[in-house]
């Protein structure tokens, strides 16, 4: 594992095991965002979205792209600019009202009736509807289903318990053409309880295999200073496209 994103089977199952019972509560995710510790907020961007953008695309214009747990990411002006429009979710408001202010983009606050508690941030243009609530409480019956997703940070954060229920509401989302862009890390989870999650092939395989073609399409090495700080000397990061059957 120290050297290569590629391990055994019977290692994958027992490295998965380390992380199985770990759990991240939403009260923690709102205080990392309060105190500002958001070093998973890639302030440029993600290299991979615009390397694969075209294939993201394929030809399409106008499209309705997800954003699973956009936090302030500034890919979704972008993709706004480009033409596109944007849902994103996140459960800290504070993170959804720095994207705007930050983005220099005025916005209006709704509240969502099938949602309980929740609130929709919608740009003025209305190409960027950001909600805040649960991911889990997000439906196609709120969204519409959508035509492409971009899953940098979200898998890889979500509690290892819930990836079930987070592929089956992914699944969900997706329309017939859509394409899903997943960014995974691959990393020895005895060095790193996690988040971000150690996520295997096999893991992605078994989540989304049976409704998705699955094609790995890039494999980097990605280790900085940050996965450094957390004792790691390995940190790998994959990318797939994941296109319904």
């Amino acid at each position: 594992m120290e050297n290569s994103p590629d391990v055994t089977g019977n290692e994958k199952y027992f490295e998965a095991k380390l992380q199985e019972s770990r759990v991240v509560t939403e009260e923690e995710w709102l205080a990392k965002w309060q105190t500002k510790n958001i070093g998973f907020h890639m302030e440029q961007g993600h290299p991979f979205l615009r390397k694969y953008l075209d294939l993201l695309l394929n030809g399409r214009k106008g499209l309705k792209i997800f954003f699973p747990l956009c936090g302030k990411t500034i890919e979704m002006k972008w993709l706004a600019d480009l033409g596109h429009h944007v849902v994103g979710v996140e459960i800290s408001e504070s993170a959804l009202k720095e994207f705007f202010t930050e983005q220099n983009l005025s916005f209006s606050e709704e509240t969502v009736p099938q949602i309980p508690g929740a609130k929709l941030f919608k740009s003025t243009s209305g190409n960027i509807s950001l909600y805040c609530c649960s991911i889990y409480d997000l439906t196609s019956t709120v969204t519409g289903k959508v035509d492409g997703i971009w899953d940098r940070g979200s898998l890889v954060a979500v509690n290892p318990s819930q990836r079930e229920r987070y592929s089956q509401l992914i699944l969900s989302l997706m329309n017939e053409k859509c394409r899903c862009l997943l960014v995974t890390c691959l990393y020895d989870p005895s060095k790193h309880k996690g988040p971000p999650f150690y996520v295997s092939d096999s893991e992605v395989k078994s989540l989304f295999g049976k409704h998705c073609e699955i094609k790995c399409l890039e494999k980097k090495d990605s280790l900085s200073e940050r996965p450094k700080q957390w004792g790691l000397d390995s940190f790998w990061e994959v990318i797939y496209v994941l296109m319904l059957k």
